[in-house]
């Protein structure tokens, strides 16, 4: 077996495909677009093995490793080796080559880290590589009625109202809870300063799909102190932004009804909440949006409100895992 190494060109993205089949798994299938010719703005650098037999040059495996604007402070990488040329060194000698470039990135960033799935070889080639889990992540469905309806002050309707929201995507205040709660559940890997345009982007305008959200407030507060009606809205405490109507799917339950696909929900809270206000808005929140209609949150281990309330109801049985767990892997601090 001869391996020559070279940059990525147009064209290998099928070559390889033809070699590699389809991704073993979703994170697989995610690393696989950011192959692409090397650049300058964004910085990546991707290279290609080929063996040459008889003169022939055929693609077997590739590496990337390129800068990401949001969450600065490592860079992602990712190699792939066709099957029947693994452990034979070609990811080592890929990862080397990355680790080689990334030291020459122009933000002074060299740290790497990747997504895998736990129990399986890219779980277990980045582990030989040092690369050490760094955060969990799940995606969870709840099921329809998952927890007791809450109460809101005196149980009317016009308490409920004052206390529930829906909101409109473009408010500046949810942007802001929003970017907040996104940085603190992320402390373990920095998403660097998030203003508020950049939260729209990514979280709510339509390109994102987010297409509406509800949010939990604290009771209404008097601007004028003891002793005077309250009028002014409470301090938003929770959010659920919807990014997928739920809808009838083909299959059925057991008693014949249509199942219904789950929206996909970003579920959070302000996080200056203390620990228990923190939890009550979370389960408010999901007790609401999950009372007719199965929802999917994606819940990552740092979410530390959201996987007290969740963990009891898939011990329950009241939620599952859908699919497999994700794990960030990346280099010592």
């Amino acid at each position: 077996m001869a391996i020559e190494y070279r940059e990525w060109r147009e064209g290998d993205d099928l070559a390889l495909l033809e070699i590699w089949g389809g991704p073993e798994t979703v994170q697989a299938g995610q690393f696989r677009g950011t192959l692409a010719p090397s650049g300058n703005s964004p910085w990546r650098r991707c290279i290609v093995a080929e063996d040459v037999v008889d003169g022939v040059a055929v693609p077997v495996a590739a590496a990337v490793v390129h800068e990401a604007s949001l969450h600065p402070e490592r860079l992602w990488a990712y190699v792939e080796v066709a099957r029947d040329h693994r452990r034979a060194g070609l990811g080592s000698t890929l990862l080397s080559m990355l680790r080689h470039e990334a030291a020459q990135a122009p933000s002074g960033v060299s740290k790497l880290r990747c997504k895998v799935e736990p129990g399986t070889p890219g779980a277990a080639f980045a582990e030989a590589a040092g690369l050490a889990p760094i955060q969990r992540s799940r995606l969870i469905v709840v099921d329809p009625a998952p927890l007791k309806l809450p109460v809101f002050g005196d149980g009317s309707e016009s308490a409920a109202t004052d206390q529930v929201e829906d909101l409109a995507t473009g408010s500046v205040e949810l942007s802001d809870v929003v970017g907040r709660y996104y940085t603190a559940v992320h402390d373990w890997d920095s998403p660097g300063e998030l203003s508020v345009a950049t939260v729209q982007r990514l979280f709510l305008d339509d390109l994102s799909g987010a297409h509406g959200a509800i949010v939990l407030r604290a009771p209404k507060a008097s601007a004028f102190g003891h002793g005077v009606a309250a009028s002014r809205k409470g301090r938003l405490e929770g959010f659920a932004i919807s990014y997928a109507q739920g809808t009838p799917g083909a299959s059925a339950d057991g008693n014949g009804a249509a199942a219904a696909e789950p929206s996909e929900v970003f579920l959070g809270h302000e996080p200056k909440l203390g620990t228990e206000e923190a939890l009550a808005a979370v389960r408010d929140l999901l007790a609401l949006i999950a009372y007719q209609h199965p929802v999917m949150l994606e819940l990552d281990d740092a979410m530390t409100a959201l996987r007290a309330v969740v963990e009891p109801l898939l011990e329950s049985g009241k939620a599952h895992v859908q699919g497999s767990e994700t794990l960030v892997v990346a280099d010592p601090a």
